[in-house]
């Protein structure tokens, strides 16, 4: 019986391996090339080589700059006493609140007032009887999560004493510094296992411009992104957590979280069967992930009527809808005032109002820049190593053309210029130097460790002039203010670690009380 079971399996495996050779060569495709690690799209070309002389330099900044690379993280290495005996985490497993419960969810302090019990939520029930949660000083639900301080996660991230990724920072400013601060969702704090995110580059880089100009001078570019956060989430991140470090400059980046174009179409068009975003452990997600590396599994994808990449990496067939601009919208000259504008963008230019006016409050100036989506009509993507972006595209944007997206991002960043210039606050212009090419990109807006790079570059060359006029009017650096406290108020309360079980029926919980009392 051992012996015939042997032969069955082993007959099985030679078969689905002659079936997945002879379909490689029906599609075209050599043995190796599906195996590329590139097909999963998290490594990506470094193309930057190409690009880097169309971004022009700032004075005094050294184009060897770019290819030096910057120290080692003084705290990576750094365990929490919290995520000792938790399960290690999947680097590939998406970290986003809107989905089930995953390995990388433990490594965030939750706020307490928004888990409240932990049962009667879907998604944190799901997490493995254990979670850490963080009581916010004003009883906000928002932000809904921060990062675990001084910590590295198994996923690679590395955050300081406050829970913001990078380096270790002071809480009170030295008088010598110019204090930078990168607020913004996923596109800010970067994929966790990058070595390093915009905020690390442009630390290093400026350090090295002040050594070279200005000797004395110090500069700390602070990273308070978080992924999933929405404008909401981002000015109670800046209200609570940003304004007591007192920066000189805040630079917003973001534009994908609340970039909504289902509201502009009437009968918007069903998800082909098969085609939704699969949740793990399903056939769906199984063939979408292995169809990075098995042309059996593409086929998969096609018979369960799943979006799959077209001949030549074209944008794929869609169904036909109507996209209905918003009356009384000018689209070559928003009104940024105008309560219809599209992709939620009213409730951002609210948001960006609040966070400018109460940096203004401590003296800190806001700054915004342009979004980058790596879309246009008539994009051909490679189908192995832009996988993920075209996923991106059609898969979670279904089914939104290409041009569409296009349309309304370049939208979203002519609002996002507006609103620079009749506020009075600078506007970094990122896509108008950030190359189009899908090889610097993970997916659609996220840029693999060379893009994210490259779009740090290009931020260093339009903040050098800033820089250089603040210095010369002596508004930068400032001093720190002399009645500041010894320690950052958000974070006075430390994470704690709570436990429950929701397989017992809850206790009767006394009146008021919104947290878990089965813990």
């Amino acid at each position: 019986m051992l012996a015939n079971g042997f032969l069955v399996a082993v007959s099985v495996v030679l078969c689905l391996a002659v079936a997945e050779a002879a379909t490689r060569w029906i599609d075209g495709h050599s043995f190796l090339e599906l195996r590329l690690p590139e097909a999963r799209g998290s490594m990506g070309l470094d193309t930057t080589a190409q690009h880097i002389d169309s971004v022009p330099l700032a004075r005094g900044v050294d184009r060897t700059w770019f290819y030096r690379p910057p120290p080692p993280l003084p705290n990576r290495g750094q365990h929490s006493p919290w995520t000792e005996g938790a399960a290690p985490a999947d680097p590939l497993a998406r970290a986003d609140f809107r989905t089930d419960f995953r390995p990388p969810d433990f490594f965030k302090a939750w706020n307490a007032a928004f888990v409240g019990d932990p049962c009667a939520s879907p998604f944190f029930s799901g997490a493995p009887g254990r979670l850490i949660v963080f009581d916010p000083p004003s009883g906000e639900r928002q932000p809904f999560y921060r990062y675990l301080p001084n910590t590295t996660t198994p996923l690679g991230l590395v955050t300081n004493q406050f829970g913001f990724r990078g380096p270790p920072v002071d809480y009170r400013r030295r008088p010598d510094t110019v204090r930078i601060v990168l607020i913004g969702a996923s596109t800010t704090a970067e994929a966790h296992a990058t070595a390093y995110s915009g905020s690390e580059m442009l630390h290093y880089w400026l350090g090295l411009w002040a050594a070279a100009n200005h000797p004395g001078l110090r500069f700390e570019v602070i990273n308070a992104g978080r992924e999933a956060v929405k404008s909401p989430d981002i000015e109670a991140i800046v209200r609570q957590e940003v304004l007591p470090l007192r920066p000189d400059l805040v630079l917003y980046y973001e534009g994908a979280n609340q970039f909504e174009l289902a509201p502009l179409v009437k009968n918007l068009p069903a998800r082909p069967p098969g085609d939704q975003q699969g949740r793990e452990g399903t056939v769906a997600d199984w063939l979408r992930e292995a169809s990075g590396w098995s042309a059996l599994a593409r086929r998969g994808r096609a018979l369960f009527g799943m979006t799959e990449i077209t001949e030549g990496g074209g944008e794929p067939p869609k169904p036909d809808y109507k996209l209905e601009w918003p009356r009384g919208v000018d689209e070559a000259d928003p009104d940024i005032a105008s309560p219809d504008l599209p992709v939620n963008l009213p409730v951002i230019v609210a948001d960006l109002d609040r966070m400018r006016k109460e940096l203004a409050e401590v003296g800190s100036e806001f700054a915004v820049a342009s979004f980058m989506w790596l879309v246009r009509e008539g994009m051909v993507l490679n189908p192995l190593r832009n996988r993920l972006i075209y996923d991106y595209l059609n898969v979670n944007h279904f089914p939104f053309r290409y041009r569409d997206i296009a349309r309304l991002a370049a939208f979203q960043n002519r609002v996002f210029a507006k609103y620079a210039a009749t506020r009075g606050v600078p506007f970094i212009d990122i896509v108008r130097y950030m190359p189009f090419d899908p090889d610097l990109f993970a997916d659609a807006i996220h840029n693999t460790q060379p893009g994210i790079n490259l779009r740090a570059w290009i931020v260093l060359q339009q903040l050098v002039p800033i820089i250089e006029a603040r210095l010369a009017s002596g508004a930068w650096p400032r001093s720190p203010p002399p009645a500041q406290p010894d320690s950052h108020p958000a974070f006075a309360i430390e994470p704690r670690l709570i436990t429950f079980d929701c397989t017992r029926p809850p206790p009767a919980a006394s009146p008021g009380d919104g947290r878990d009392s089965r813990g």
